[in-house]
């Protein structure tokens, strides 16, 4: 009978959410090929108790323990209540808080979730979300006034996923279509032109998105959609609008992950002079 291989447990302990540490830990672990990992948070540990009844168990489940706790006597507890159950304990936020009370001649107050409070900014960006879902594909050309951003592409072009991922970061986005010998709305003259970003991607690789597409979405009615002359002949209109358009940036999507994309836009908002620092963003 074969060996069958188990999962390895990590345990991510937080007295927040445990978002930093979950995303620093999955950072990592692809570094590591062919790992075979389970990654488990627990959130909002802020009593010994807790912390100890986690600390046995994760000795039990032979877990490495990842943490981010911001109270120097939590930390201190985990370290000692790890020792004693001889269990691995990497700690996230220690050393880098100890680093920082020197570099800042500042003691931490240690006070847990101070990153996922709900400011006004958090607020603010709630509403840039439910404004980019209103204007999601064109479907209210009146908003494109009030957008801090807007993307103009062929579909799936990463319009949709890159307007929700710039929301999270607090801007107000409306994403419009780019359809065959169709022009653009009359809305969009009235938008600031540096807030406009125009998105292109590869031929093949759009061919291959659209594939995909039409599989996932069983759309046998529009087989033109993922033809390549189709999609040349589209690319090509979309090209011809860029080019009366010298003031939008093209960006070309082609295997680009959407967080480098929006770098790329958050980048040129910023030398416009039309960004903003908006903190920490993962409450979202």
């Amino acid at each position: 009978m074969a060996n069958v291989s188990m999962p390895k447990p990590i345990f991510v302990v937080s007295d927040g959410t445990g978002d930093t540490a979950e995303k620093v830990i999955r950072a990592a672990l692809h570094q590591f090929a062919g790992y075979l990992v389970f990654v488990q948070v627990f959130p909002n540990i802020t009593e010994r108790d807790q912390l100890e009844r986690l600390i046995r168990r994760a000795a039990k489940e032979r877990a490495l323990i990842c943490t981010t706790l911001v109270r120097t006597d939590m930390r201190s507890a985990c370290i000692e209540l790890c020792q004693q159950h001889r269990v691995r304990n990497v700690e996230l936020l220690g050393q880098l808080l100890v680093q920082l009370t020197s570099f800042l001649d500042q003691t931490p107050e240690g006070v847990p979730g101070r990153m996922h409070q709900a400011d006004e900014r958090y607020f603010q960006r709630v509403e840039a979300v439910e404004f980019t879902v209103k204007a999601d594909d064109g479907k209210e050309p009146r908003l494109l006034k009030q957008a801090d951003i807007v993307l103009v592409g062929v579909s799936r072009t990463s319009k949709t996923p890159l307007s929700v991922f710039l929301a999270h970061k607090g801007f107000k986005v409306s994403n419009v279509p780019i359809v065959l010998d169709r022009p653009f709305p009359a809305e969009l003259q009235d938008v600031d032109q540096g807030r406009i970003f125009a998105l292109t991607i590869d031929p093949e690789s759009l061919q291959v998105i659209r594939h995909q597409r039409i599989a996932t979405m069983q759309m046998p009615g529009r087989s033109n959609y993922s033809d390549m002359d189709y999609i040349l002949a589209e690319l090509a209109w979309s090209e011809e609008l860029f080019r009366r358009q010298p003031s939008w940036p093209v960006i070309d999507v082609t295997r680009k992950a959407v967080e480098e994309t929006a770098a790329t836009i958050i980048k040129i908002m910023g030398e416009r002079g039309l960004g903003q620092d908006w903190g920490e963003t993962g409450q979202l």
